[in-house]
């Protein structure tokens, strides 16, 4: 078993290492979101001299996810209407979805059901963070972290049917029978290829340890409760298919806590789920 983990491990860093990196315009936006001085004229520039770039932008602020009354043409008016951190947010998904989208994936998970319920985890995140009163553009921070949370996956080749398969006979949580099975989990995977794209701190702990918060650092606790919360809704309402046996509650009591959320708000974004979804679709589609 060590051997076959060691070949495992192996396996995946060669995988992440050949994995491209994210486009220099991507990089660039997520440095100046990142200064405290940055300005919108500056992530303007970066991102008018990317037309690809500025062509999802615009595509993904004039579609149903954002549902505004008037055509907006112009990035300025797109930084301006929805704020620096939702636009650098937009680059980021769409730039990740586009990175990944074309790399190989085991038979295990096929890859439309992955995105589907990678999307519908996000929205789940972004639903929760907006019934417990989270300002509305910063709800689009939950919602890229519920995107991204299953990232590690990705690298996993054929051996990981054997993992989903006794998953699913023992009803196991999967992340014990990763690190059972191959001596890795897709937290640890997800951290790997958060450090290679240089995401910040918030996303990267959503990313690590959406099924322990507990052990994520204080002040990004919360963002991945609200992830572990979203990914288990999606998991009970069977929302796309990342692996996860059925029932997945165990522990919600102490994210809602953490949260803030009662179970009553929990159950209450189910009006929404699936047209929000609907909308979301787009994030595939630029």
């Amino acid at each position: 078993m060590e051997k076959d983990g060691q070949a495992i491990r192996k396996g995946i860093n060669r995988f992440i290492k050949r994995m491209p990196s994210l486009s220099t315009t991507v990089g660039k936006v997520m440095e100046i979101c990142s200064r405290m001085d940055a300005s919108p004229n500056e992530l303007n520039k970066v991102i008018s001299l990317d037309p690809v770039l500025t062509g999802q932008v615009l595509k993904l602020i004039n579609s149903a996810y954002y549902s505004l009354m008037n055509k907006v043409t112009s990035l300025t008016r797109a930084i301006t209407m929805l704020g620096m951190n939702t636009v650098k947010n937009m680059a980021l998904s769409t730039a990740i979805i586009r990175s990944v989208s074309g790399a190989k994936k085991s038979r295990a998970l096929p890859t439309k059901k992955f995105w589907a319920h990678s999307i519908s985890t996000g929205v789940c995140a972004k639903l929760l963070a907006k019934a417990n009163d989270v300002p509305v553009f910063e709800c689009e921070e939950y919602f890229v972290a519920g995107l991204l949370h299953d990232l590690g996956k990705i690298p996993f080749g054929d051996e990981y049917i054997a993992v989903l398969l006794q998953a699913q006979q023992d009803n196991q949580p999967l992340i014990e029978v990763e690190r059972e099975l191959m001596g890795i989990d897709h937290q640890e995977v997800g951290r790997l290829i958060a450090e290679k794209w240089k995401l910040n701190e918030a996303m990267t702990c959503a990313i690590c340890f959406h099924h322990n918060v507990e052990e994520a650092p204080e002040e990004h606790r919360v963002l991945a409760a609200y992830v572990g919360l979203a990914n288990m809704y999606a998991n009970i309402l069977d929302l796309g298919y990342a692996g996860d046996p059925f029932p997945a509650e165990k522990g919600a009591d102490k994210l809602l806590a953490l949260t803030g959320l009662t179970w009553e708000m929990f159950g209450e974004i189910a009006e929404s789920v699936e047209d929000e979804i609907q909308k979301a679709q787009v994030f595939l589609q630029v």
